[in-house]
């Protein structure tokens, strides 16, 4: 990765900028010029540790590829979609959801519409559940941004509306759970509608996806960590449901697919 590039990019960096360039329909020429200029809804607040440019550069496209599709997605029902920011940081963050550290994982803040991510996590991911490579990552950054979709539509608003009245927050048919799989199934519409663009997934992507979707159950994550699964905390949900739910998302590239609040749906 030594060996000269462009823009402060080695070889290694400039062949992903490349990629994901084609990935995303533009002029590899022109990203690379826009990483030269550090420009782009990327920051960085670094703690213990820098954040590393090559995932920088890959995170950040994969923003850039779920801008075009959400873009898009939101100009056929004849409005605009704002992107959200993405905060790359290391160690911990401030946020207008209040300080939190890498422990968190991945989070979106509707306070300040921006993705925070620790990119740290794609190593735990990989040592502590089993689940990584690229498209696993391009997963936790779409569903992410699937919230994001939430609090532009009204969603997330809705959603604390209920709260607010006493609503069932935890718990497998809880409020927390059925906005997770509605995430969930927005990154599956994200991945359906950029493979129908560019044709750029390979052999064991969805794999990826799915595998990280069921490491990070909360089933699973209860029975690893005390042995027991207690359905009644559940917030995320099942794995065989954030699997289910990512697939209806990926099979159909449809939205209206992702009702994860009306009548049994789960």
């Amino acid at each position: 990765m030594g060996v000269g590039g462009i823009g402060g990019l080695g070889l290694g960096g400039v062949v992903i900028v490349v990629v994901i360039a084609m990935l995303m329909g533009k002029n590899p020429m022109e990203l690379l010029g826009q990483v030269a200029e550090q420009g782009g809804t990327t920051s960085t607040q670094t703690g213990a540790a820098p954040v590393d440019d090559q995932t920088s550069q890959f995170v950040g496209s994969i923003l850039g590829s779920t801008e075009d599709v959400w873009g898009n997605v939101f100009q056929r029902s004849g409005s605009t979609y704002p992107p959200p920011k993405l905060v790359l940081f290391s160690g911990a963050v401030a946020s207008a959801c209040g300080r939190a550290s890498s422990a968190v994982g991945p989070f979106y803040c509707p306070g300040d519409q921006r993705v925070y991510l620790d990119t740290g996590f794609f190593q735990d991911m990989k040592a502590q559940l089993g689940a990584g490579g690229d498209f696993a990552e391009a997963y936790v950054i779409a569903h992410e941004v699937g919230h994001h979709v939430q609090t532009v539509t009204g969603m997330t608003n809705k959603v604390d509306a209920l709260r607010a009245r006493g609503a069932n927050l935890e718990g497998d048919n809880g409020l927390l759970v059925r906005q997770e799989l509605q995430a969930d199934c927005y990154a599956g519409v994200w991945a359906n509608q950029a493979q129908a663009q560019l044709q750029w997934l390979e052999a064991g992507d969805i794999e990826e996806a799915l595998n990280t979707a069921s490491a990070i159950g909360d089933d699973r994550l209860q029975r690893q960590s005390q042995g027991t699964v207690v359905p009644d905390s559940f917030t995320h949900g099942t794995s065989e449901q954030r699997v289910r739910w990512f697939r209806n998302g990926f099979d159909s590239g449809d939205v209206g697919r992702c009702d994860t609040f009306g009548a049994g749906q789960l």
